[in-house]
């Protein structure tokens, strides 16, 4: 597909027309927040069949149903008319049980049809109560089975839920497990609470795997080695009311509830953190003392951490380096040369799956990272998705002075490693952007630098910055957190999760590409931005931010790019190992001039390895 730029358009008579297309092509690549996407496409096909059938009175007799899209299970089941008309309640009160065996599992009625067995049996039951959240307050985007963790919650409780009440309604009780499907990069906590059939506090939860009692899944931990696995809820020991308050009548049944964490109760009332400490159920000196006894050695090794002057040290570096990129980005010259540059910048569309951003580096050749595709290649084949890239979109909505092309699905190249994948546009006789393969140039370790792409599939922006030194970047972190330094507990959650995220490989430099760390806004939507420094030379691909969120919000403490040179070196040895010497042709003619590419093309030629440091 090509969309023209009005102002590209020669002839008077095909401007309507062009426009025209592209305001239809406007209201697809608009953010989610503005357009509601609609899932049934063609990428969505997967046909297989279930059968349903309803528990008495309503009848023994089975349907098949053929299921031809990726739906929710309800979507799938009323697709079919005459199984619709038996529907006679609402869809939050439907059970709806899995298999043959009685009364064992059921799933939630936004269930992914993806991970149904073919000829599974489904039975349908009506209840008189709400038995989860109405199905609209799901998102309802439904992926390949192999996007899931799905896993078992046991109706019987584990350690201390006797006097808890776990579900929304007594209805699921009925029956062995409650069936729950999370996307692998969710957390247990998320996978329960979008599940709509638990209560909104199950407070701080973990759980016992029913083979190994002993064996605990913490609700901050991912679902990803979840799957098919047996659970029960477990929670930890109810603190005991004082004497005095036992025999006090003014206290209500409210007053003696089971404590909650500050962020459970910030996540159910819908408020910031700080107000749920004022508002809390306990005091901060209640949750330190606690804290103290159970994590003394964590709170000692982030005390140490977290030195007396190390906020100072960082935000006096931080003032000296913001000096620094003002006047460097301040210069007419630097900007107008960055903004001839950001020419070559696009967005990058993977149709119902992200945004994110793009460069050409020669022809129609374009570069952006690999986990763009996550689970949607195989080799260097897309399966199941569309990808679209746009130039000049520079103006918010409605305007459409931009190009549009659509990509090969075949990659060019790809490596997870370096998180990098080269995608070929289709021209159609239409020019692109100039590309920046002749620009790149070495990584460097300090100094300015601006990043230019498209944060949360918006209109291109650009971020000056500055380099943050190996050595300064637990000062940078540390610096971050030092705003938590009074609330311990919401500290040890945020370092819990930047560890998990890997964190660490970059504070003692034991990660095997080539980065460059860095303090920018512009982390979702951005990935596969290119980094520059202040002589235009592009040496960086935008790849992660470290971030950590709060209910509503989101925040990173660092953000960090790939080598060029060390993807550039990758993409050559492999074109050479693929045997694809036309374009391994075409590369070096896009590299003459550039002495950096020269030299790796002429270690590749040798089969040496290249010192890009």
């Amino acid at each position: 597909m090509l969309i023209l730029s009005p102002t590209q358009v020669k002839k008077p008579k095909k401007k309507k027309k062009q426009t025209q297309k592209n305001q239809r092509m406007a209201k697809m690549i608009a953010p989610r927040s503005l357009v509601k996407v609609k899932k049934e496409n063609a990428e969505d096909h997967h046909p297989h069949q279930i059968i349903v059938k309803f528990q008495p009175p309503s009848g023994p007799e089975k349907q098949t149903i053929d299921c031809c899209q990726l739906n929710t299970v309800l979507e799938a089941i009323k697709s079919n008319d005459k199984v619709n008309e038996m529907i006679k309640c609402a869809d939050e009160n439907i059970i709806i049980q899995m298999g043959s065996e009685d009364k064992k599992y059921i799933v939630a009625t936004h269930f992914p049809c993806s991970c149904i067995k073919n000829n599974e049996c489904l039975t349908i039951s009506c209840k008189s109560e709400a038995v989860e959240k109405a199905p609209d307050q799901h998102d309802k985007t439904i992926y390949p089975e192999d996007r899931y963790s799905v896993f078992y919650i046991d109706k019987l409780g584990g350690l201390n839920t006797k006097q808890k009440v776990l579900f929304r309604s007594t209805c699921v009780k009925e029956y062995k497990y409650l069936c729950v499907y999370g996307e692998k990069e969710w957390t247990v906590e998320e996978a329960l609470r979008r599940d709509g059939r638990f209560i909104d506090d199950l407070g701080d939860f973990s759980l016992s795997n029913n083979e190994d009692a002993e064996c605990l899944t913490y609700r901050t931990q991912t679902v990803v080695n979840l799957n098919q696995k047996e659970f029960k809820i477990r929670l930890p020991r109810k603190k005991k009311t004082n004497k005095e308050n036992a025999g006090n009548p003014s206290l209500n049944s409210q007053s003696i509830r089971e404590p909650r964490s500050v962020t459970d109760v910030a996540h159910q009332r819908g408020i910031s953190v700080k107000t749920a400490v004022e508002k809390g159920d306990r005091s901060i000196e209640e949750i330190y003392e606690e804290l103290r006894k159970q994590f003394p050695y964590l709170k000692q090794c982030l005390e140490s951490r977290l030195s007396s002057d190390s906020y100072q040290k960082a935000l006096d570096l931080r003032k000296e380096n913001f000096g620094k990129i003002q006047q460097s980005f301040s210069e007419v010259h630097r900007v107008r040369m960055l903004l001839k540059l950001g020419a070559s910048v696009g967005k990058i569309i993977v149709k119902n799956v992200c945004y994110a951003t793009c460069f050409v580096l020669f022809d129609s050749l374009v570069l952006t990272n690999a986990h763009l595709f996550k689970h949607h290649f195989e080799g260097k084949e897309l399966h199941n998705i569309e990808v679209f890239v746009l130039f000049n979109y520079e103006d918010p909505q409605p305007s459409t002075n931009f190009q549009c092309f659509t990509c090969v699905n075949t990659l060019v190249d790809i490596d997870v490693k370096l998180d990098y994948a080269i995608l070929e546009f289709d021209p159609q006789n239409e020019e692109g952007p100039t590309g920046l393969l002749k620009n790149f140039g070495k990584m460097p370790q300090t100094g300015e630098a601006c990043i230019i792409g498209h944060p949360a599939g918006e209109v291109k922006k650009m971020d000056p910055t500055f380099i943050i030194a190996k050595e300064k970047r637990a000062d940078a972190v540390n610096a971050h957190l030092d705003q938590y330094k009074g609330t311990m507990f919401i500290l040890l959650s945020i370092s819990q999760t930047l560890k998990n995220k890997g964190i660490e490989n970059i504070m003692m430099d034991t990660h095997d590409p080539e980065i460059v760390t860095y303090n920018t806004f512009m982390y979702h939507g951005s990935s596969g931005s290119p980094v520059f420094d202040t002589f235009g030379k592009v040496f960086g691909l935008h790849t992660a931010g470290f971030t950590y969120g709060f209910p509503n919000h989101e925040e990173s403490v660092i953000e960090c790019a790939h080598s060029l040179l060390e993807i550039f070196e990758r993409f050559v040895r492999n074109l050479k190992g693929d045997g694809n010497l036309e374009l391994l042709e075409k590369v070096e003619k896009a590299a003459k001039g550039n002495k950096l590419l020269e030299d790796v093309l002429e270690a590749a030629d040798y089969n040496e390895p290249m010192d890009i440091r």
